[in-house]
């Protein structure tokens, strides 16, 4: 488990250190003995200590950030959510798994698990449209014209599609794909 510790605007102590890596060290039990990469910024903004905790395992990206008056309490906050959605997602793979072998043996799928199902959110729409070539302000643009959180475009500059989103500061973020 590689973890890497950094700050913006806050000076790291080992104490700080040591504490975020003893908090993420219990999730390892969720990862098996799988290559696991994460990366805690710590930060202060204004008046309120965040910590932004990425992990990545296999294709799997799980992110959390905890926002509160003291950094140790937000670490705290960003791992519990993080644990929270690794939870969800096992619990998800988990019972379709079990359908499906319940399916597989010929076994009627209990009601329950059918009710369970309906608590999982699900794709209700599907759109299909052009991407169309743009710089990135010119999609900035669309977006707010449409009153969206983000936008699917393709970059002028580069030729790949990228998406542009709005990010909780109010400030934009650029997402470019990579192929591997």
């Amino acid at each position: 488990m590689g973890i890497v510790v950094s700050g913006q605007n806050v000076d790291i102590t080992p104490a700080l250190k040591q504490y975020a890596e003893k908090k993420l060290k219990k999730l390892q039990k969720f990862f098996d003995d799988r290559e696991v990469e994460i990366e805690v910024i710590l930060k202060v903004q204004r008046e309120l200590h965040v910590a932004d905790i990425t992990i990545q395992v296999g294709g799997l990206l799980v992110r959390g950030e905890g926002k509160t008056d003291d950094m140790y309490a937000s670490i705290n906050v960003a791992v519990d959510r993080i644990e929270r959605q690794i939870r969800k997602y096992k619990t998800r793979i988990n019972r379709r798994m079990r359908k499906l072998d319940a399916q597989a043996a010929g076994v009627a799928v209990p009601a329950q698990a059918e009710s369970d199902e309906a608590d999982e959110p699900r794709l209700v729409k599907t759109k299909r449209f052009d991407v169309k070539p743009m710089s990135v302000e010119e999609a900035i643009m669309q977006m707010e014209l449409l009153g969206h959180d983000f936008f699917v475009f393709r970059n002028d500059s580069t030729g790949g599609v990228n998406v542009v989103y709005r990010r909780n500061d109010g400030d934009y973020g650029l997402i470019e794909p990579e192929s591997r």
